[in-house]
């Protein structure tokens, strides 16, 4: 017998009647839907890239919903392991960028019309993403007008107070302060003084307000790694594209510049220059 078969020994081998590794993940839906149109070589691995993306992107929706009701009620500990356990995906989203830069400018190009107006721009789990962290534009929920679902989850989602605005009232609360508001942003999140003041609070002595102290460090850590994303995107673009406009129509690498300005948790950065 050799010693795969004494490694193996034990193992079932039939699952006719029983639920197997595959059916599990629902790998038969997953693995063929990955052949490209085009049938272009590098077609796959720009699907593939785009797909696992959104199986993150996934995961990150359902750690941020859970950490933002964990905040809510004060219940903090869950609320940083969700929160580190997103910054470590981001960590990993930006590991595929490398992957995806070793195709080359002709590469892309052989499959690129085959995109039609497709592009990651349209993606709703990356915007609900945007949304629950508080960069909210209303105008862009019309791009999901024709899936019923992603745009009742997004327009759902305006109506929800973000996962920042969750823990600028628990600052408040725990600093004695009244709540700033108990509205939803129906819009991007704007840097506030009176905000940064409270944050100067906590961070002027952090050993009296320790969980509201690693709470911001959370949140600072994980909006970094959201940064070095979107820089590695902007980055993989130019590599690939250079300046062309994108296939969704926006003007690609320079509106990818532009979100690289965008503060998802203003405050918490500026304080840094008035301690």
């Amino acid at each position: 017998m050799s010693s795969f078969d004494d490694a193996s020994k034990g193992a079932k081998m039939d699952f006719a009647k029983d639920k197997s590794y595959g059916d599990y993940l629902g790998l038969d839906q997953i693995l063929t839907v990955e052949n490209p149109l085009d049938m272009a070589h590098d077609g796959l691995l720009f699907i593939i890239q785009h797909q696992t993306s959104e199986l993150w992107m996934k995961l990150v929706i359902h750690e941020l919903t859970a950490a933002r009701l964990a905040i809510q009620s004060g219940d903090l500990q869950p609320a940083f392991k969700m929160l580190s356990r997103v910054a470590r995906i981001f960590e990993q989203l930006n590991s595929a960028w490398d992957v995806l830069r070793t195709m080359t400018p002709s590469e892309y190009t052989a499959f690129r019309p085959h995109l039609g107006a497709s592009s990651g721009f349209q993606s709703y789990q990356y915007r609900l993403i945007e949304y629950l962290l508080g960069n909210r534009n209303r105008a862009l929920t019309k791009l999901h007008e024709h899936t019923p679902a992603p745009h009742a989850a997004l327009m759902a989602e305006m109506e929800e107070p973000s996962l920042y605005q969750v823990a600028i009232d628990l600052l408040c609360g725990r600093l004695g302060v009244e709540p700033l508001s108990g509205k939803p942003e129906p819009t991007a999140w704007a840097a506030k003084q009176e905000v940064q003041d409270l944050w100067q609070r906590v961070y002027e002595d952090p050993a009296t307000h320790w969980e509201l102290y690693e709470l911001a460090e959370k949140l600072v850590d994980l909006e970094d790694y959201f940064r070095r994303w979107r820089f590695n995107h902007v980055t993989t673009v130019e590599r690939i594209i250079g300046f062309k406009r994108g296939t969704g129509g926006t003007s690609g690498v320079a509106y990818l510049r532009k979100m690289l300005e965008v503060e998802l948790f203003p405050e918490l950065w500026h304080v840094r220059g008035a301690l």
